[in-house]
C-alpha cells in the first residue's frame, strides 16, 4: 500500500544530505522532509534555500529539526560523518565514523516508531552492519546505499562502450562498496542477452580487456570526481532518491543495497551488497545470482575484506 502522507528525515546537511533533500524536493518524493545536523544553522539554511523554490514544483514541508523529528518517519537517511583526509587509512575513517554513527543511532532510536533506516555515510558496509546491531531492528530494516551507485556507474560505462541506451543495460556491482567490489558479469545483460553473447554481435565488440578497464573505472569513479571537483554528491543524491522512492511506494524493486548477509554464497555475519527486493519494509529478500566459480571466490574475498575492518571496530 502506498501511503498518502510520507515523512523522511535526513541526518546530515552536508553536500550529500542537502543534495538528497534537493533531489527529493524536485521529485516531490515525500510530504515532509526534515534536515537534522549538529550545525543547526546549516540545516536551517539548506531547508530555507529549497523552500524558496518550492512554489515551482508543488506543495511539501521542508524544514530543519532535531532527533525528535525522527518520530513517525517512513525513512531515516544517515549521511552524516567525517570525510577521509589525506594520509588517513580506510580503518582510520571507519573508527571515526563508527563513533559518530553510534551516537546518531542512539539518538534516532529514542524517537523511532517505524520505517527504514538507510545508511549512506562511509564506510557504508561497516556502518550498515553496526547500525543494524545497535538499533536492534529486524534484519533488512536497516540497509545501506551499498553498490547502487556503483551499479549505475557500471551500466553507464557499458552503455557508452556499446553505444546502447543505458535503460537497456542491466548489470550489478556486488560485494563491498570499495576496493574489493566486483562486477557480476555472469548476470550482465543487454536486451536479454548475456554480455558475453552480446559481445559477439557485430555492434558489440567487447573484449576481456574492456571488462578489466570498466571494472577499474567503476571502482575509481568517486576518486576521479573528488580529484576534479573536491567531493561527490549529485549522483549519490539521485541514487538515494531512487532508493527512497522504492521504499515509500512499496515498489518491490531490485536494488543492490547493502544488508547483513547470513548464508548467501557461504557468507555469514557481514554487510554486503547483493541484488535485493526492496519495499516499504526494507530488504525483503536477496536474489540468488548464478555466479561463475571465479566470481563466487571474489565475492567471498570481498566479504573477508569487510570483516577485517569490522573486527577492528566492533568493540568501539
Amino acid at each position: 500500500m502506498i501511503k498518502s502522507k510520507t515523512k523522511v528525515a535526513i541526518i546530515g546537511a552536508g553536500f550529500v544530505g542537502a543534495s538528497t533533500a534537493f533531489a527529493m524536493s524536485l521529485q516531490q518524493m515525500a510530504t515532509e522532509i526534515v534536515l537534522i545536523d549538529v550545525n543547526k544553522e546549516k540545516a536551517y539554511g539548506e531547508a530555507l534555500d529549497i523552500n524558496h523554490g518550492i512554489s515551482f514544483v508543488g506543495q511539501m514541508a521542508v524544514y530543519s529539526g532535531d532527533y525528535s523529528d525522527c518520530k513517525d518517519c517512513d525513512v531515516i537517511i544517515i549521511t552524516a560523518g567525517a570525510n577521509r583526509k589525506p594520509g588517513e587509512t580506510r580503518l582510520d575513517l571507519a573508527k571515526k565514523n563508527v563513533s559518530i554513527a553510534k551516537e546518531i543511532t542512539a539518538n534516532i532510536m529514542k524517537y523511532y516508531t517505524h520505517g527504514v533506516i538507510l545508511v549512506v555515510s562511509n564506510p557504508v558496509d561497516i556502518l550498515t552492519y553496526m547500525i543494524s546491531k545497535w538499533s536492534g531492528l529486524p534484519n533488512g530494516r536497516v540497509m545501506g546505499s551499498g553498490t547502487v551507485l556503483d551499479s549505475s556507474r557500471f551500466r553507464y560505462l557499458l552503455s557508452k562502450k556499446l553505444n546502447v541506451d543505458v535503460r537497456n543495460v542491466h548489470g550489478y556491482i556486488i560485494g563491498e562498496h570499495g576496493d574489493s567490489q566486483l562486477p557480476a558479469w555472469s548476470a550482465t545483460h543487454i536486451a536479454g542477452q548475456n554480455i558475453n553473447e552480446y559481445s559477439q554481435a557485430p555492434s558489440g565488440i567487447f573484449t576481456a580487456e574492456d571488462k578489466i578497464q570498466i571494472a577499474q573505472e567503476v571502482k575509481t569513479a568517486g576518486a576521479e570526481i573528488i580529484k576534479n571537483k573536491g567531493a561527490t554528491y549529485y549522483a549519490i543524491a539521485i541514487t538515494v532518491n531512487a532508493i527512497v522512492e522504492t521504499l515509500l511506494k512499496n515498489q518491490n524493486t531490485i536494488r543492490t543495497v547493502g544488508s547483513v548477509i547470513n548464508g548467501n554464497y557461504g557468507i555469514e555475519d557481514v554487510a554486503l551488497s547483493l541484488p535485493s527486493i526492496v519495499n516499504s519494509d526494507g530488504v525483503q529478500s536477496i536474489i540468488p545470482l548464478t555466479l561463475s566459480p571465479e566470481e563466487e571466490v571474489a565475492l567471498r574475498a570481498s566479504a573477508e575484506s569487510v570483516k577485517a575492518v569490522l573486527n577492528e571496530v566492533k568493540d568501539l
